[in-house]
């Protein structure tokens, strides 16, 4: 009989962020799939939980993912980390997961912290529709072909980025952004030296141009403000209309069509159009 891949959340940096059916199932799986072993095995034993772990990265490839399930389908209990938050986000253990539902293997999730969410939550942003954008490209053309498809993006954005790497991506940014566009920065997040400034990406750049960037940031960027639809006069709207109807819809619905795109009243638009017939 198979048994199960557990996807477990772990803290994003304070370790009383846990919960106790984590601490349960990282006790009684039969192994860890771990990021880095390193990383994992100070909250295990924080915790003091001995359970083997198996390291499992970016560059394990196919074989090594393959190793694990055999062992799951052969009765085992696997629970995949990440060295913190939710894995398979963004994260080596998607590939895992993917395999797991190829060959039926049983999964559960057990959830816990994602530095994503909390960021956008204390972000002071759009918090009702957003876009995860993870890590940009360090290839030029890559990040630039990235940043281009977003540069009309209405909704909240939300990247993470390394501090070496920190000042060039807001400087990507303002560049299609916009300098005056809004940005959360929110770094080190529930650990000691929590801090999340929300500015400008020009504030940002200028502040960080004269204090080094410390520690893990998630970005979370203000969608661009939606474009204005253009002003259509009545004539025009009517001039729609007449077509609609030339083209085979009945005159009621061309009004309700063209109310909708141009945001004249239906009513409006049939007394027009009997006025100009």
């Amino acid at each position: 009989m198979s048994g199960t891949l557990y996807i477990i959340g772990t803290p994003i940096g304070n370790l009383e962020d846990i919960t106790m059916r984590q601490l349960r199932l990282l006790k009684e799986v039969d192994f860890i799939a771990a990021e880095d072993t390193r990383v994992t095995r100070k909250l295990l034993s924080h915790y003091d939980i001995h359970t083997p772990a198996v390291s499992y990265h970016e560059h394990s490839g196919q074989s090594v993912a393959q190793s694990i399930a055999d062992r799951i389908l052969a009765g085992e209990s696997c629970g995949v980390v990440t060295d913190a938050g939710m894995p398979c986000i963004s994260d080596p253990g998607e590939p895992l997961v993917k395999l797991c539902h190829e060959q039926g293997i049983p999964m559960e999730v057990v959830p816990g912290p994602s530095a994503a969410i909390a960021a956008l939550a204390i972000s002071g942003q759009h918090t009702a529709r957003f876009t995860f954008e993870g890590f940009l490209s360090v290839n030029q053309n890559q990040r630039g072909a990235h940043l281009e498809q977003l540069r009309q993006e209405t909704r909240t954005m939300i990247f993470y980025e390394a501090p070496h790497k920190l000042c060039r991506t807001l400087a990507d940014m303002a560049k299609y952004f916009g300098e005056d566009r809004e940005i959360s920065l929110c770094r080190e997040l529930t650990k000691l030296h929590e801090e999340v400034r929300r500015t400008t990406l020009a504030e940002a750049m200028a502040y960080y141009a004269q204090i080094p960037p410390r520690g893990e940031f998630v970005l979370v960027v203000a969608g661009a403000s939606p474009a204005k639809p253009e002003t259509v006069s009545l004539e025009e709207a009517v001039t729609r209309v007449q077509q609609l109807v030339q083209d085979g819809q009945k005159l009621t619905q061309a009004c309700k069509i063209v109310a909708a795109e141009t945001g004249y009243r239906k009513s409006e638009l049939y007394d027009a159009v009997q006025t100009n017939a």
